[in-house]
């Protein structure tokens, strides 16, 4: 069970920084920052983890805060992500 749970483990963590990179991705659009890469690589982020995130956003909405709108989605897989992968790598 050590190499399943390694395996998925490691699968877990290329998921997290996956998402990680969305984030960072998601801000330099917001900010108009980067070169012509940016927007690409922003689209394989997004094709990366959207089919995790979106079914969760179809229930969880956005929270708005003013004229911001906090994910809530994105949060609540990166957390589950980063609680499944210790649970993997304890088994």
């Amino acid at each position: 069970m050590d190499f399943v749970g390694d395996l998925v483990g490691y699968v877990l963590t290329a998921f997290i920084v996956v998402m990680l990179a969305r984030l960072v991705l998601d801000w330099m659009a917001v900010a108009s920052v980067g070169p012509r890469w940016v927007r690409r690589a922003r689209g394989l982020t997004h094709r990366a983890t959207e089919p995790v995130i979106a079914p969760l956003r179809r229930r969880l909405r956005p929270l708005r805060a003013g004229g911001v709108a906090i994910d809530l989605a994105f949060t609540v897989v990166f957390i589950a992500a980063l609680i499944l992968r210790s649970v993997a790598f304890s088994l």
